[in-house]
């Protein structure tokens, strides 16, 4: 690999690598080192392991920051995102998107059936890219490539795309909006509640707290089949009354 070629793919993910050493590694396919050199000397310098690792971090930052930004979600949700962002589909948009194909290390077997292109490889590179950079700067550097990489960009795109996935909290922008304008925590309380045990039906209201005397200013009420769905209701609808009244940019 070129030192050229290394600075442009440090460019492209934002990180300088203090030990360009690890990002050789990160790029080297199995078929590649096992023409270098024995066996053993193979398995220290393909990027196999740090694969194992890439994919351990990669599922560690994304749970956490998930966990973070979807407080409204329950485990069955977050799981659901979670094995999107990190599906094999998912990645290899970003591996593309970062062009990671040009700059492997294959083996000449790998390069003449068109091993740049293949998805388990750029996939594989992609993980073994961000232990590199676990190792190379820490948890930190290689949150913030990951948000901006993997994440930020699949979530803008399935909110767009109007997809069914969940990608929305609007308790969570609720409580955003609120603190940034000083105000308490907004609060959730039930109004109504319907229905035999086996198919209830709530109603919420989502109360947003003047912060002078702490009194109901804005109120959203929602309906749902469980408590949590009624709640997004209620804050969505306080949320389109705050926006509706420009209440949201004054917050900035």
């Amino acid at each position: 690999m070129s030192e050229k070629a290394l600075h442009e793919l440090e460019e492209t993910i934002g990180h300088s690598f203090g030990d360009p050493e690890l990002l050789n590694r990160a790029l080297t396919h199995s078929s590649h080192a096992q023409e270098a050199g024995s066996e053993a000397e193979s398995r220290r310098d393909d990027n196999e392991q740090m694969e194992f690792l890439g994919d351990a971090v990669l599922g560690f930052i994304i749970s956490q920051e998930l966990f973070r930004r979807f407080p409204g979600y329950d485990e069955g949700q977050l799981s659901k995102l979670k094995a999107h962002l990190v599906s094999a589909r998912h990645l290899l948009r970003t591996a593309r998107t970062l062009d990671i194909g040009t700059y492997l290390r294959l083996g000449r077997g790998e390069e003449k059936t068109g091993g740049r292109a293949k998805a388990a490889l750029l996939v594989d590179a992609l993980e073994a890219l961000l232990a590199a950079v676990f190792l190379d700067a820490g948890l930190e550097t290689t949150r913030e490539i990951i948000l901006r990489e993997i994440l930020e960009p699949e979530l803008a795109r399935l909110h767009e795309g109007g997809s069914s996935m969940p990608v929305l909290d609007h308790k969570s922008r609720l409580l955003e909006v609120a603190q940034a304008g000083g105000r308490p925590q907004p609060s959730y309380v039930v109004v109504k509640e319907e229905g035999p045990e086996h198919k209830k039906s709530f109603t919420i209201e989502a109360r947003v707290h003047n912060k002078e005397d702490g009194a109901p200013e804005v109120v959203g009420r929602g309906e749902g089949s469980t408590k949590k769905k009624a709640e997004q209701a209620a804050a969505q609808q306080a949320l389109a009354h705050l926006e509706a009244n420009n209440w949201t940019n004054q917050q900035k």
